[in-house]
């Protein structure tokens, strides 16, 4: 099929990926995490040359609550696949994409960020393995150091209005399709 679906430490409940849309050499890629908490830091990065060849650019808060909204990640995988990045660099995030998108680009990591998913531990060096063929997204980090990170970290609440508030508290994460789950919401 056109798509698969990845798991591993850095995506327990899943991620997405096009694959019809990854050239076979970025089937497999390892590369050293550069950590963004928005599309729009990730694209200036890309637009202004701080992105080297083997970087995996990583998105975050960008999911179903972090966004909130699950926002969809076209302007940084559009510039990182015009710029012709698309072999040396790959971008994960728990944001979206769309059907249009190409490159190696995965999203849709669950748990997000604001959650608490590993996401939100990784930092600028960690190495991040990819390999599309085996169903794997993996963090290369030791359980004892993620969990030293666990234990230090604040999730990123990004500013925003009462309806988005209540929206961010009660969505479900993007494995069970980014919905509010009435049962638990206030929203009956």
């Amino acid at each position: 099929g056109g798509l698969a679906i990845l798991h591993g430490n850095l995506a327990p409940k899943g991620a997405v990926v096009k694959q019809a849309g990854v050239k076979p050499s970025m089937h497999y890629f390892e590369g050293q995490a550069r950590v963004f908490t928005s599309m729009e830091e990730a694209s200036w990065a890309v637009s202004n040359d701080k992105i080297q060849k083997g970087d995996v650019l990583v998105i975050r808060y960008e999911g179903p609550k972090g966004g909130p909204g699950m926002r969809e990640m076209h302007m940084t995988c559009s510039l990182i696949v015009g710029r012709g990045m698309d072999e040396d660099c790959a971008l994960v995030t728990d944001g979206r994409f769309s059907g249009a998108t190409h490159g190696p680009c995965i999203g849709h990591i669950s748990p997000e960020a604001a959650a608490g998913g590993p996401i939100a531990l990784v930092e600028d060096g960690d190495e991040i393995f990819i390999d599309i063929a085996a169903r794997r997204l993996e963090l290369k980090v030791s359980p004892e150091e993620l969990e030293r990170r666990r234990a230090v970290w604040k999730p990123l609440v990004k500013p925003r209005g009462p309806a988005l508030a209540k929206y961010a508290a009660h969505v479900s994460s993007a494995d069970r399709g980014a919905i509010i789950e009435l049962e638990n919401s206030a929203c009956q």
